[in-house]
């Protein structure tokens, strides 16, 4: 999809700029993009759990969730190219955090897990339509996303130029999205679910526990958690499956990280969480 936007709009952000900084981490997702092309497995750095250890002595009540068979769900926010592949618009301020955490491949594994223990997978993406570009006010990361064209469509009815494009699954996930059984949600518009039918589509199927990953760590991802929990879910949310933005306002992975100790009921690595999926079937 050709991502267009006026140069004159005034937020500061254009193709070059995105490109620019794309390059800048392109070079430290090398190893990473040759062990995916391996079919190796890519997890977390030992450089990134150390830098995003957990405390060694916590001064916050430990709690866990306990996956409970037909409660439980696996929720994955914007599993899509935009976010995660270096084609996409963000890679040059997440592709550091993908490559650290390793998030790619810790999706997969998590869709694999899920789909072998029968558990349900629910797929709450972002999309954006032309009369999307119309709001009068916006905040600061949706001026960004609706000026660098992310996650655009031509149309709500239409999967014109759909495929390959932002806005589509990453190529690896389609085989668990698109098999008839995954609930694809309707689109989120900012960050939470709020304006989508996650809810009602959890609901409908007697969850109330999430195991919750995908994009990006300190927007989408957190957002889901915070209405999930208002709304009176469990949400364990495993932290390798989501990376965040590096931009000169601060670390959007780490912002997370600490949120997410702060307030879900559990935080778990992908490994722990594939371990429990499995014993949970």
């Amino acid at each position: 999809m050709d991502k267009k936007h006026d140069h004159e709009c005034g937020c500061g952000i254009t193709h070059e700029t995105v490109d620019l900084a794309r390059r800048r981490v392109l070079a430290g997702a090398v190893g990473a993009a040759a062990a995916a092309a391996s079919g190796a497995a890519v997890a977390a750095t030992d450089e990134a759990r150390a830098i995003y250890a957990d405390p060694e002595n916590p001064g916050l009540p430990q709690i866990d969730m306990a996956i409970e068979p037909g409660r439980t769900a696996l929720v994955v926010t914007d599993p899509q190219i935009d976010f995660l592949s270096e084609k996409g618009v963000t890679w040059g301020v997440v592709g550091e955090s993908v490559t650290e955490q390793g998030t790619v491949d810790n999706i997969e594994r998590l869709f694999v897990a899920a789909k072998a223990a029968g558990m349900p997978v629910f797929i709450s993406p972002h999309y954006y339509y032309p009369h999307d570009h119309k709001w009068n006010f916006e905040g600061t990361l949706e001026k960004t996303m609706h000026a660098i064209g992310m996650f655009d469509r031509l149309d709500p009815l239409s999967l014109e130029n759909f495929e390959g494009s932002g806005a589509d699954w990453m190529p690896q996930y389609k085989k668990y999205i698109e098999d008839g059984e995954t609930i694809v949600c309707s689109p989120h518009k900012v960050y939470s679910p709020a304006q989508n039918d996650l809810n009602l589509q959890l609901r409908k199927r007697g969850v109330d526990k999430v195991i919750l990953a995908g994009m990006s760590a300190n927007l989408c991802t957190q957002a889901h958690l915070y209405e999930l929990l208002e709304l009176g879910y469990e949400v364990a949310v495993v932290r390798d499956a989501t990376a965040g933005a590096k931009v000169p306002e601060g670390d959007g992975y780490l912002a997370a990280i600490i949120n997410f100790r702060m307030v879900a009921n559990a935080v778990w690595w992908t490994d722990e969480a594939v371990e429990r999926i499995a014993r949970s079937a």
